[in-house]
């Protein structure tokens, strides 16, 4: 069956869609963080990193935008984690409870590929479609499975890298050093990752020729 071709996203579109994200979930909330430490100390930058989050979500219900489900579960994961750093009057409490939480993600990705079901695709599927034929080729499942164990161990390795710094480190330290290691180790996997996925739908797309000419022959 022939099937009309798909083209994966431009890498700028891509970008223009996950910059935004990470900016505001990731850098804007440290860059709270830090300015309130240095300005109120640590309850106040604890209670500063909860309200911006509980901001960004009542600015969407104001403008009536959809609230992402991971949204709302990083509000909930934000408060409970101020509420051990209130308790434990611990930075490295508060801060290192992410870190464990990446530790275990990323052996979920490594399960799932064993399990033959590589979580890299379903999260894929929340912002590119795939037609069903992509899906069941060979040479993508392959691909999932192998981007999957790249992202296993690029979570390991920022958890391992922040995990150090935070217990070697100032706090400070921490948040310019660490902020500026992830975006580089996860930057990197990522232009590597749509990368090798365009080069793989290049791939497949040249072979789909070939195997419909016997199909017209006969």
């Amino acid at each position: 069956m022939n099937h009309s071709p798909f083209v994966l996203p431009r890498l700028t579109a891509m970008l223009k869609q996950a910059v935004p994200r990470l900016l505001e979930g990731v850098v804007a909330p440290l860059a709270v963080f830090y300015a309130a430490l240095m300005l109120l100390g640590l309850n106040g930058a604890l209670v500063a990193a909860v309200s911006w989050v509980y901001l960004g979500l009542l600015w969407r219900l104001v403008r009536r935008r959809p609230i992402p489900g991971t949204m709302l579960l990083a509000a909930i994961a934000i408060t409970c984690r101020a509420a051990v750093g209130l308790w434990s009057g611990s930075a490295v409490v508060y801060f290192i409870q992410p870190e464990l939480g990446t530790i275990c993600i990323s052996m979920a990705f490594l399960a799932s590929v064993r399990l033959r079901r590589p979580l890299v695709q379903k999260l894929a599927l929340d912002y590119i479609h795939l037609p069903s034929f992509i899906l069941r080729h060979e040479r993508i499942r392959r691909f999932f499975a192998q981007i999957t164990l790249l992202w296993a161990f690029v979570l390991l390795m920022n958890s391992t890298v922040s995990i150090w710094l935070l217990l070697h480190q100032s706090i400070e330290t921490y948040l310019l050093v660490r902020t500026a290691a992830v975006a580089t180790i996860s930057g990197i996997a990522f232009v590597g990752s749509a990368w090798a996925f365009r080069r793989v739908l290049g791939r497949l797309h040249a072979e789909t020729p070939a195997i419909a000419a016997p199909a017209a022959t006969a």
